[in-house]
């Protein structure tokens, strides 16, 4: 049993800073085309025993290194971890210097968690609870070129299965609005469920006013009309609106901030994702503060497959989490993987197979397109 625990002992940790060169979209005016980084950490025990987590950084004009550069400083003290201890490892990490870039500590907690699941033999979502083995999934559109082209985008993600969507658009109340009414002229059924995200760019005025139009519209949700602080902002606008309301969730990411929102009434649903709220150790209590508030959380999913993954396994592991967000058009999203996530033509998303995240790596193509790579033993 001692050889046992010891070869649990992490020994070595590799990060991977992957910048492929594939279609880069936008999701609201006036931004250039994004450079989606993919942060791979890769953990391994002296026993063999791997574990893999992936978190995008998003930034226009080039791929960004700072999330790499945060778990330089912080790997040191993950070497000769036990991998079966994640909420000591995740505690003492929260101390070890000024706040963190949260994707660092999310990288490291999936990580242990993919570890200690394929340890215990299990999909994660299983050993997370196993609420479910699918979900319903919504399609996430990168913005668009007009009306129409919003239009044609919905006629072909309904003839793929799904029955959501959710709009990125221009984020200014004059466009968005015909364009979400001329949405839902074309396609009038209430089982064809509308979001839109206006990326925190409404002020309270624009989001008041246009919250008649959305209830005429027949809204699932509102998402990010206000600057996530601004919790007054949204109590209001929720007081007033028969529309679920929800912010971007990637700013107020700390706990007990979170319950003050909920407590305020300031949101519909909670809003994270596991790969910027610090990992699955914290975002599972999020989880359970939302279902302790009587409303789901609705995690994002926006990344490559290892970040879908994670925010997947603790919608299937809990089940308080209505929707997957599935970024579409599917190719840019997928690169460096085996086993892409894609919604079925029942408009579901399946439990991955295999044990942890049940992520296969396309390790050639990650390492063609790698950036930076360094290793911690």
């Amino acid at each position: 049993m001692a050889q046992a625990a010891k070869d649990l002992r992490i020994d070595r940790a590799e990060v991977f800073v992957v910048g492929p060169e594939v279609e880069r979209y936008t999701w609201a005016e006036g931004m250039s085309g994004q450079y989606m980084t993919n942060i791979i950490l890769k953990l391994t025990t002296k026993g063999g025993l791997e574990g893999i987590a992936g978190a995008a950084m998003i930034m226009s004009h080039g791929f960004d290194r700072a999330v790499a550069e945060t778990l330089r400083l912080l790997l040191p003290d993950l070497i000769g971890a036990s991998a079966l201890e994640r909420e000591a490892i995740w505690y003492r990490l929260q101390t070890m210097g000024t706040p963190l870039v949260p994707q660092a500590m999310s990288l490291i907690d999936i990580a242990l968690w993919d570890m200690a699941a394929k340890h215990a033999g299990l999909p994660l979502y299983r050993m997370l609870g196993g609420a479910r083995d699918k979900v319903a999934a919504y399609a996430s559109t990168p913005l668009l070129a007009d009306a129409d082209a919003y239009v044609r985008y919905v006629a072909e993600r309904l003839d793929e299965g799904f029955r959501a969507i959710k709009f990125h658009c221009w984020c200014e109340p004059s466009r968005d609005l015909p364009m979400v009414e001329a949405v839902r002229a074309a396609f009038p059924e209430p089982s064809v469920a509308l979001m839109l995200d206006v990326e925190q760019r409404y002020d309270r005025h624009q989001a008041a006013r246009v919250l008649p139009r959305l209830e005429a519209v027949d809204l699932t949700w509102f998402e990010a009309p206000l600057l996530d602080g601004d919790l007054e902002g949204y109590a209001e606008l929720r007081r007033r609106s028969a529309v679920p309301i929800l912010a971007a969730g990637n700013t107020i990411l700390d706990l007990a901030q979170l319950a003050r929102g909920l407590e305020l009434g300031a949101w519909s649903m909670a809003r994270v994702d596991a790969t910027i709220a610090g990992g699955i150790t914290p975002t599972r209590k999020i989880m359970a503060l939302a279902e302790a508030h009587h409303t789901s959380c609705e995690l994002q999913c926006w990344g490559y497959t290892l970040t879908q993954a994670a925010n997947l396994h603790l919608m299937l592991g809990y089940g308080n989490c209505r929707y997957f967000e599935q970024p579409s058009p599917y190719p840019v999203f997928e690169y460096g993987s085996h086993t892409p996530i894609r919604t079925d033509a029942q408009g579901f998303v399946q439990a991955p197979e295999g044990h942890g995240l049940g992520v296969e790596i396309d390790w050639p193509a990650v390492q063609r397109a790698t950036l930076l790579h360094f290793e911690q033993r």
